[in-house]
């Protein structure tokens, strides 16, 4: 079994092989790492791990935990692909995309951000046109979204008031950045957490600018 694990851990050199020797030795196999983002003397990191099938999951709790100064922010089942290029297969794909552009976005994005769905939108409150979703995408019919247009890149808390109920018992996660200038974003969520870090919002800012000026670029 796949889980994601997201820490918090002191800032200093040699913690994440502490953590590796720590996963390790309770025979948990990591996979992949990523750093978040670093500052105030902590770094965050989401860490994917393969779980032994007689283990249980909070024995990563317990393994990453005996590292003096590692807290665990989040843990969850992980399903997606375990590869490190996926920003550079993101772009890739954008290159001939054209007016597919955002069909590109909705189905690269979670992989992307492990994340669990995204859709690209337009408009504005309750006039909301869909342009594309992900396969894993929640309807938004009837959904009033106050936030839309939207001129620069948002997190978007579970517990906001806009946020239907049922989202707000699966705790979605969401965050969201301007595609256009004419009011089209992208919308990405993953329920349960972890909440996206701001870190994660200016990466999606920065990938939703590249994809707008690739998907202006005239054909080679």
């Amino acid at each position: 079994m796949s889980y994601l694990l997201r820490l918090v851990v002191p800032d200093r050199p040699g913690i994440l092989g502490a953590v590796a020797t720590a996963l390790g030795a309770a025979g948990i196999d990591i996979v992949s790492v990523d750093v978040l983002e670093r500052g105030n003397g902590v770094a965050v990191d989401d860490i994917v791990v393969e779980l032994p099938a007689d283990r249980v999951a909070d024995s990563l709790i317990t393994a990453a935990t005996a590292v003096p100064g590692v807290q665990v922010e989040s843990l969850r089942p992980f399903a997606g692909p375990l590869d490190t290029h996926r920003e550079l297969d993101l772009l890739e794909a954008l290159a001939p995309a054209g007016e597919g552009t955002a069909k590109v976005l909705a189905a690269e994005l979670p992989r992307v951000f492990r994340s669990g769905w995204a859709v690209v939108l337009s408009g504005s409150g309750s006039d909301v046109t869909l342009l594309a979703a992900s396969d894993a995408a929640p309807s938004l019919d009837g959904l009033t979204l106050p936030w839309l247009p939207l001129r620069s890149p948002l997190l978007l808390p579970s517990d906001a008031d806009w946020v239907p109920q049922r989202w707000q018992e699966m705790a979605v996660e969401m965050m969201a950045a301007p595609l256009d200038p004419e009011g089209t974003a992208v919308l990405l969520g993953r329920s349960g957490g972890p909440a996206f870090r701001r870190s994660e919002l200016l990466r999606l800012a920065h990938l939703t600018g590249l994809a707008a000026t690739v998907a202006r670029l005239p054909p080679a």
